[in-house]
């Protein structure tokens, strides 16, 4: 059903599900109270939904997001973070 909804190709499957493994064994390793930055990460809506799965269950969230000019994202995981209110311009800084 997944598959079908997505319409991703078998490789970008196996792809995406091994994006995610490599993840979730990062982020249950990690410390509760230490921060992270990711590149790269997520690089699909759905990973993006998933990592705040992950982040609820620990009683986490995102502080910001960051989106380098000239990168190809998706609109959908662009706009997700945007209606999050956590999307920054790559100009500005973040101060802790």
């Amino acid at each position: 059903m997944r598959q079908e909804i997505s319409r991703r190709s078998p490789a970008a499957k196996a792809n995406g599900d091994a994006s995610l493994t490599l993840m979730r064994r990062w982020f249950w390793a990690r410390k509760p109270d230490a921060g992270f930055v990711l590149t790269d990460f997520p690089a699909t809506l759905l990973q993006a939904k998933v990592f705040d799965e992950w982040l609820d269950t620990r009683n986490e969230a995102l502080d910001a997001v960051w989106v380098c000019p000239g990168l190809n994202l998706a609109t959908a995981l662009v706009d997700y973070y945007r209606d999050l209110g956590v999307l920054r311009d790559a100009g500005t800084s973040f101060a802790a």
